[in-house]
């Protein structure tokens, strides 16, 4: 496909960031909605970007989206979803807390608790609460994943399943619409479902970005947790197995987080 100038300029802004939003490069770009809505049309068409409520994603598929990248896409909505998250743990708890960039959010919501303990595989949560005295922070052994800080592997399924904890904060890399709960990462998904195993209250925390993207391995399904917690979901089918199977749906957007 030949793409115009701003159509390669979307797309390296797309693999940069991870996702590109209409009315964002209508005024970067000094044109109408229309005319970006044609651009990222195109771009989808020809495979390159993946079309997604209000702008696009660079396509999931094996290739993630890089960890920083990560950081930036639905910030504020991560942020609201962390605050929500950290009301429900109360002080004098014990929880786990998996990778991602959304459970990281959790974490930054809990440096006002105290006499807590944090058992992480999660290299960029330890790191951030080491420093206050009132939470205790255990980190598992294992394989340190380079392009996030994630401890992966056998070794930290292991040491996962020694503890019984009050509360387990998991994240995914997507949520499809008939519930199933997925990653990319096998090894990241033994930790996962070990982590959900060994929790009394599982919280799952996801933005609703993730109701638009794949990934090819399945941790579970959302009946198996006890909390979901997005900023909000749209989703009919996933707020009907909410009802059906006993799960809270916390939509941190109405909550004004």
């Amino acid at each position: 496909m030949f793409l115009s100038p701003r159509q390669t300029q979307i797309l390296e802004i797309a693999k940069a960031e991870g996702r590109v939003l209409v009315e964002e490069l209508a005024s970067r770009f000094s044109v109408t909605p229309q005319t970006i809505r044609k651009d990222l049309n195109d771009l989808c068409e020809s495979r390159q970007l993946t079309r997604v409520h209000g702008g696009a994603i660079f396509p999931s598929g094996a290739e993630n989206v890089r960890y920083e990248a990560r950081r930036s896409i639905a910030a504020p909505e991560k942020q609201g979803i962390g605050r929500a998250a950290a009301s429900l743990i109360p002080d004098n708890s014990s929880l786990f807390i998996n990778i991602g960039t959304t459970t990281e959010a959790v974490g930054e919501a809990l440096l006002d608790h105290r006499d807590l303990m944090v058992i992480t595989n999660n290299i960029n949560v330890a790191n951030r609460l080491r420093v206050f005295p009132a939470i205790e922070v255990v980190i598992a052994g294992g394989v340190v994943r380079g392009s996030d800080g994630g401890i992966v592997g056998e070794a930290a399924v292991d040491f996962i399943r020694q503890f019984k904890v009050d509360y387990a904060v998991i994240g995914v890399s997507a949520i499809d619409h008939d519930g199933a709960l997925l990653d990319y990462d096998y090894r990241e998904v033994k930790v996962a479902q070990a982590i959900m195993a060994n929790a009394r209250h599982v919280i799952l925390v996801a933005d609703s970005s993730k109701f638009d993207r794949a990934a090819p391995v399945r941790i579970g399904h959302l009946s198996q947790v006890h909390t979901f917690i997005t900023d909000t979901c749209s989703i009919p089918a996933l707020k009907t197995i909410c009802r059906d199977h006993g799960v809270r749906l916390i939509e941190a957007q109405d909550r004004g987080s």
